[in-house]
């Protein structure tokens, strides 16, 4: 179960574009990741911006990482991210996530 602290530290760090869109494109790579280098590529941040990013997000709990070789690979941390959402929806319409419409597909 998710705690608020981690909650806080997690919306924090999604609370800025770049750490948005690295999240965002983590989680459309599924399980797989990607590497660092090809994120930066992708969304056009140089790899020094990158790392700090990577970092922030780590800290936060949301990305997990893995060596390959030279290259590092990122991947969306979906306990955290889906825990999160069940965290803020918990209470939801009284409990009654249906009546809020809460989609209730996680990956």
């Amino acid at each position: 179960m998710i705690k608020s602290a981690q909650v806080v530290k997690a919306l924090s760090a999604l609370a800025q574009p770049t750490r948005l869109a690295i999240f965002r494109l983590l989680v459309v790579n599924g399980h797989e990741g990607m590497a660092a280098g090809q994120v930066a590529e992708k969304l056009k941040v140089s790899p020094a911006t990158m790392s700090f990013h990577f970092k922030t997000l780590s800290y936060a709990g949301l990305i997990e990482s893995r060596q390959d070789g030279r290259f590092i690979y990122y991947t969306a941390n979906f306990t955290v991210m889906n825990g999160m959402v069940d965290y803020l929806t918990e209470n939801c319409c009284g409990g009654n996530a249906e009546a809020c419409n809460v989609p209730s597909k996680k990956c």
